[in-house]
Order: C-alpha cells, then sequence, then structure tokens
C-alpha cells in the first residue's frame, strides 16, 4: 500500500528524489569511495524523505524490499559464489583452460583464451576469472610470441560477455529477480546473446591491440601445485550440470504437482537452489574430500565473498521499494514517450549508471529499481517481455568500462598494461560489445514479441 503523502507528489518532485538517490549513489561510490551497500542505503533514505514518506514509513519500505530480494536470490547468490570458488581451489578453472588453449591455442591464441574466459566465466565472477588465468595468459603469449593486450582483452572480454548477462552472476541475478525474469530462460538467452560479444571483444582486442608492440613482462606462469588435478570431465561437470537442469526446469510449462515422477524429479533438480548445490557436490568430489580442513576454508570464504555481494543486492532491493513507494513509474509514463523506446530505455538507463559509477553490478540493480514499475509501460510485463528487459539492462551494464570500474584496474595490474592502452583496446571493446549485445536483445525481441 502506497503512503497517501508519498501518492500525491507531483512528478518533478518524484524526478528530484530520483536524480537525487541515484547522484548519491554516484558520489559515494566514485568520490568517496564509500562500500556501495551504505551508498545504497543513503540513497534510499534521501529518495525516500524527498517524496515525503515518514522515516518510520521509509525505514517499513526498505525492510520489506531487503527481505523481499534476499527470499528470491540468496542461495542463488550464496550457492553460485561457492561453486565458483570450489572451482578456482581445486584446478578446474586451470583444467578447464588448460583443455581449451590444447584445442586451440596454438593457431589462435587470442581466440583461446576469448573462449576459456567465457566458459570460466560462467561460474566464476569476472575478476576472479582473470586472475586466476592470468598466469596461463602470459604463458601462451610469451610461446606464441602475441602481443600481451591482444591477450589480455581477448580473455577479459570473454569473462565480462557471461558476467554481464548470465546468472548467478549478482547484477543479471538481481535484475531477475527484480523484474521476475526466469532464470532458466536468462540462462540461454543470456549464453547465446553473450557469444556475439564475446566475439566483438576478440576481434576488436586483435585489431586494436596489433597496434601496440608487446611490453617487456616478468615471468608469471600458474604452475599445477594440487596433487591431483580433476580429468577433464570433472572439471566441466560442475559448470555443465547445473546450466543444463536449471534451463530444462524452465522450458517445462505444464503444473508438475499432477505430472509424472520423471518431470516432477526434473523440475526440482532443476531448481537453481539444487542444481547449484549440485555442481558444488560434483566440484567437491572432482578430486576427492580427503582434505577435509581444506575444503571448509574454501566454503568458509566463499560465504565471506558472497556475503559482501549479498548486501548490495539487499541494499539495492531496498532502493526499489522505495522507488515503487514513489510512484516512478506512473509519473514517468506520463512525462515521457516510453512506450516508443521499447529495449532502448533500460539499456540507455543502465550504461549511463554503469558509466558514471563503475560498477556493473550496482548499475544494474540501481537500473531494475527504477524500471520494474515501468514494465507495463514499457511493453515488457509478459515472461518474455521481462526476459528482454533484463538482457537489455546487462547490454547497458557493459558498457562503458573505464577507470572507476575495479575490473578495468584488475586488468591493467595483473597484465601491466598503460591506461592510455587500457582505455583505447579493452574500454572501447565494451562499448562495442554493449552495442552488439543490443543488437542481439533487438533481434530476439522480433522472435519473441
Amino acid at each position: 500500500m502506497i503512503p497517501a503523502a508519498a501518492a500525491t507528489n507531483s512528478f518533478y518532485q518524484v524526478l528530484f528524489a530520483l536524480l537525487a538517490g541515484i547522484l548519491v549513489i554516484v558520489i559515494l561510490t566514485t568520490k568517496f569511495r564509500l562500500h556501495p551497500f551504505f551508498a545504497l542505503l543513503i540513497a534510499s533514505l534521501v529518495t525516500g524523505l524527498g517524496i515525503n514518506l515518514s522515516l518510520p514509513e521509509v525505514v517499513t519500505f526498505m525492510k520489506e524490499g531487503f527481505g523481499n530480494i534476499m527470499k528470491s536470490l540468496g542461495f542463488i547468490i550464496v550457492l553460485g559464489t561457492a561453486l565458483g570458488v570450489v572451482l578456482e581451489k581445486n584446478g578446474s578453472t586451470t583444467v578447464m583452460a588448460n583443455y581449451i588453449l590444447k584445442k586451440i591455442g596454438n593457431k589462435f591464441p587470442a581466440l583461446a583464451m576469448s573462449i576459456t574466459g567465457f566458459v570460466v566465466g560462467l561460474p566464476v565472477f569476472c575478476d576472479s576469472g582473470f586472475i586466476v588465468l592470468s598466469g596461463l595468459n602470459s604463458s601462451l603469449a610469451k610461446r606464441t610470441g602475441t602481443r600481451v593486450v591482444v591477450m589480455a582483452v581477448s580473455m577479459a572480454t570473454g569473462l565480462y560477455s557471461v558476467h554481464c548477462l548470465i546468472t548467478p552472476h549478482p547484477g543479471v541475478s538481481s535484475a531477475a529477480a527484480l523484474i521476475g525474469a526466469s532464470y532458466g530462460k536468462l540462462i540461454i538467452a543470456g549464453i547465446v546473446i553473450a557469444i556475439p560479444a564475446m566475439i566483438i571483444g576478440y576481434l576488436y582486442a586483435v585489431y586494436a591491440g596489433s597496434k601496440y608492440p608487446l611490453p617487456e613482462r616478468e615471468e608469471n606462469i600458474i604452475t599445477e601445485q594440487q596433487k591431483e588435478l580433476p580429468s577433464t570431465l570433472q572439471a566441466f561437470l560442475p559448470v555443465i550440470i547445473p546450466v543444463l537442469l536449471i534451463a530444462i526446469r524452465a522450458f517445462i510449462t505444464i503444473d508438475l504437482s499432477g505430472a509424472k515422477t520423471w518431470l516432477q524429479a526434473i523440475g526440482i533438480l532443476g531448481d537453481p537452489i539444487i542444481s547449484l548445490s549440485a555442481g558444488i557436490v560434483l566440484a567437491l568430489t572432482a578430486n576427492g574430500l580427503s582434505d577435509k580442513k581444506q575444503v571448509n576454508q574454501w566454503l568458509q570464504e566463499a560465504a565471506e565473498k558472497a556475503g559482501g555481494i549479498l548486501v548490495i543486492i539487499g541494499a539495492g532491493g531496498s532502493f526499489g521499494a522505495i522507488l515503487g513507494a514513489s510512484h516512478v513509474g506512473v509519473h514517468l509514463s506520463e512525462a515521457l514517450p516510453l512506450a516508443s523506446m521499447g529495449i532502448l530505455f533500460p539499456f540507455l538507463l543502465t550504461a549511463m549508471l554503469k558509466t558514471a559509477q563503475g560498477s556493473s553490478t550496482v548499475a544494474i540493480i540501481t537500473a531494475a529499481s527504477i524500471i520494474q514499475p515501468l514494465l507495463p509501460v514499457l511493453g515488457f510485463a509478459t515472461p518474455d517481455g521481462k526476459l528482454l528487459c533484463v538482457l537489455a539492462m546487462g547490454a547497458g551494464s557493459m558498457m562503458v568500462s573505464h577507470a572507476n570500474d575495479a575490473y578495468f584496474w584488475v586488468i591493467a595490474k595483473f597484465e601491466k598494461i598503460d591506461m592510455p592502452t587500457m582505455l583505447k583496446v579493452y574500454s572501447v571493446a565494451t562499448v562495442l560489445m554493449g552495442l552488439v549485445t543490443l543488437l542481439m536483445v533487438y533481434i530476439l525481441s522480433l522472435v519473441l514479441l
């Protein structure tokens, strides 16, 4: 129920409160380097008070928004993070990378690193994946005589393409939860759309990066110190099985309560919580569970890492609840020709937020909070419409990655690439990735709508 005080606000008051909230997020996260949780928390208070909600009402909406997003997304983020950490720690990411490099690395080394980033990035966050694969990237660059910037940007964009489009990565997962899109269909559509984004990132890295000389580098080769690495099949299964189970479940449209036993089993196994748990079990048993202390340390690290992500997502849910109380959807739909903008509006909004404050996760969560009440006006109230809206925001969250993005500096630091080169090669690549992804979403919309 919307309080009467908020329901009587004018368009300009709501717009001012909304812009003030966004400005608070941008300034606090960029200029003052404040943790996004606190920035979103303060933005919620500023926006809520700006639309004439009383302080108790603001707190109530914030609690409800936080709780709702945790209910729908909490387990998925924790389990997805745990799967990525275990695959990284037990050597599965190294095995997957080596397999891809063995197949195509010598002839097309940059393409091999792009595909490696894409595959490893399915369960592993882009910054962690880049750090893990950096040594392999360096080794292959030296062995093949390929420029480091070409190899690094190819791998970085491969990781980035899935990070912005596919659950269980936090930004797109949060957007799906806020918007109400199907996780399973998002995985399938996200993978399909992320492939062209990966390809354009690779092609531009080869084109632009080839203009730069190969810098001198220190030897930095990952050595396989694990006593026993998983086999290739064992390394890939924890990634493939959850993706398949969730995807299959997404396309079962019948009521499972009265269905045959095998369909009910697929429905249960295809729940993201169950399928991700199965992936973790497969990853943990890939090279044995002899060292239980080490396994406990991995899971502890995963829980702590997920906690930092969850508080940001929860604060995003709080901000979304405040925006819902402001009737921002009604006001914007009356003032702007949103019906004619379609996927362009969520794309541009997310791109603006991403470019301004740097974090793809914060950008897409904030954008989803604003767009959720606008779904009917934009024409995205149907399940397919919600899917397209999330993918359009994912495209926007790719651009523009530059000096205010932590991932930008991970790439530059680990590969020793200077900032002008990063801006000319990597940052431009993210712009092209976002535009190509938007084009793919538009093509998909012609099929679905």
